[in-house]
């Protein structure tokens, strides 16, 4: 388990690295839905999402380690991010992409000097790959959310969160394998137990979910959701127990909803945010009018051009 310590330790490793992300409102929005809503706005952190702060905290203590080549297995924003810390520290990365990647989260990892190899479609299949390379010791393998140095680092958008917004409610989280609403949900609830914590995911991207309802970790095996970046198979060993202990509910939202809401911020904030930052957003709009005061994380905005016509429709 990871906790409120090793976070704000986190902080401090990657206070020169990473951004502290704005809070933006939309009156508009707000007025729509009955419910004051924030918005964290991760898809302006560097490297465009909020990958960058686990795996900063990550490689930079393997770095400290004197390790010379790291490896990550990534949809995109995770790759981006090891990439991206790796060339700032002049260490070599090598990054396991499924073969659906988007075109700019594979031009982005190359930008960063980072080698690509390309495996599956499936989280399983390209973190068995990366092992399976860094098995012969010469690179460290970076998980992309199942461990305590990349859990404490996603916390980090947690303790700006309660410290940006005042009389908070809700948070609603996007749910992958669990690092990013883990390491949030620890830092909200050790510092106001009070807040919900909200986990959002794909209604057909709903390992978590059917794990969170059932009480153990549910395989669900490949899905095709267009939030590319939450298709994983099975919540995290490490991950998992965390949202068990600390997060109030989890709510699904269908295909349609995530366009919706990557439409609302697009057209009312002029904010360009991928699928997987709208999974949070379309969560916190489904819930009822109350006059609650609401933020939901968006996570993302590495989303192709030429894929955002297709969100419009």
């Amino acid at each position: 388990m990871i906790d409120l310590n090793l976070i704000r330790e986190a902080r401090e490793r990657i206070g020169g690295i990473v951004k502290k992300t704005p809070v933006m409102t939309s009156e508009t929005i707000s007025k729509d839905f009955g419910n004051e809503l924030f918005f964290k706005c991760e898809h302006l952190q560097k490297t465009g999402a909020f990958k960058i702060r686990g795996a900063s905290n990550k490689v930079i203590q393997e770095f400290q380690r004197n390790t010379k080549h790291v490896i990550a297995a990534s949809s995109g924003n995770h790759g981006q991010a090891v990439a991206y810390i790796a060339n700032q520290l002049e260490i070599c990365s090598t990054i396991v992409v499924p073969e659906d990647a988007a075109a700019c989260k594979r031009d982005a990892i190359k930008a960063y000097n980072g080698n690509i190899e390309v495996c599956g479609t499936t989280s399983e299949e390209r973190i068995e790959r990366a092992k399976q390379i860094s098995e012969d010791g010469k690179a460290v393998f970076i998980p992309p959310y199942d461990d305590p140095f990349i859990m404490a680092g996603q916390g980090t958008a947690g303790l700006e969160i309660v410290e940006q917004v005042d009389d908070i409610d809700e948070v609603y989280v996007p749910i992958g394998g669990g690092g990013l609403i883990s390491g949030v949900a620890t830092a909200i609830k050790e510092s106001n137990p009070g807040i919900r914590v909200i986990g959002v995911e794909p209604a057909i991207a709903n390992d978590t979910y059917l794990s969170f309802k059932q009480g153990k970790r549910f395989n669900i095996g490949g899905s095709i959701t267009i939030a590319d970046g939450l298709r994983t198979s099975i919540p995290g060993e490490l991950t998992f127990p965390v949202v068990q202990r600390y997060v109030d509910d989890i709510v699904l939202v269908d295909e349609e909803s995530i366009k919706k809401a990557f439409i609302y911020v697009l057209t009312r904030m002029k904010q360009v945010i991928e699928p997987s930052g709208a999974v949070s957003v379309a969560g916190a709009m489904k819930r009822n009018p109350g006059s609650k005061r609401i933020v939901a994380l968006i996570s993302g905005g590495n989303v192709d051009t030429d894929f955002i016509p297709k969100l419009l429709k």
